[in-house]
């Protein structure tokens, strides 16, 4: 893993950006899974910022969404969608088109997470996902458990992970639904090259855990520790125990 430390999350996030802009310069036509959370926001405020200065164009590139709630539709301002219409699609030039999504109101959920990988198939495969961590070592939300599922999948999400995501809710882990929809492994661990932020003393050490532990199901993103290219962007305080092996 290709290890980066910065002073703070805005630094982190600043250079993050400005390697995502220039991977997209290189390939405007670049397949991107993105994540949503907390962690991607001062990121994709950054290559707002980045748009708004003629360096990034995105109007070639296709994205798809790590995991969307369940039972939402996309005008719900509670929606992952919603949330990337607010930081990112409708700042940019994405076209409508190559915005993929997994619709959380769909009444077969099995059926909309074949559509979906099928669509990610069809695309070619993700060739750069950027990724968050969970504090229980989730990503998308591939949740840590007895195994893990390839492909894209229902999933119950954890309290742990509940109470992450209530700050995006009004700190009302109550809002968060139960349940959501989600890319699987195979999509994640496939992708030509990963990029993984964590920013702040609660992720301290699940990103320990990550980079040094053992490969377990028990921990979903120490399974990255097998991929050939993953870059990780940390902050300080989430790469201190990192710093003191």
């Amino acid at each position: 893993m290709n290890v980066r430390v910065f002073a703070s999350e805005q630094e982190a996030a600043t250079a993050c950006a400005a390697h995502l802009a220039a991977e997209v310069r290189a390939r405007p036509e670049l397949v991107l899974g993105l994540p949503t959370g907390r962690s991607p926001i001062n990121v994709y405020r950054e290559l707002v910022a980045l748009h708004g200065r003629g360096e990034l164009d995105l109007s070639r590139a296709t994205t798809f969404n790590l995991d969307e709630f369940l039972g939402l539709p996309p005008d719900d301002p509670t929606s992952f969608r919603a949330y990337m219409e607010r930081h990112l699609f409708q700042h940019v030039k994405l076209a409508p088109e190559r915005i993929h999504f997994f619709d959380g109101s769909a009444p077969d959920a099995e059926a909309e997470c074949a559509r979906y990988d099928a669509a990610v198939a069809a695309a070619g495969g993700l060739e750069l996902a950027l990724l968050g961590i969970g504090p229980n070592g989730h990503i998308a939300f591939n949740e840590p458990g007895e195994s893990l599922r390839a492909t894209s999948h229902r999933v119950l999400l954890s309290r742990e992970t509940r109470k992450t995501l209530a700050p995006l809710v009004g700190d009302d882990p109550s809002r968060v639904p139960m349940a959501a929809l989600t890319l699987g492994m195979a999509p994640l661990l496939q992708a030509k090259q990963v990029h993984l932020i964590a920013f702040g003393a609660s992720k301290g050490a699940v990103v320990t855990e990550m980079v040094h532990g053992p490969i377990t199901p028990r921990c979903p993103a120490s399974f990255l520790q097998l991929h050939k290219n993953v870059n990780l962007w940390l902050d300080k305080v989430a790469a201190s125990g990192l710093q003191r092996r």
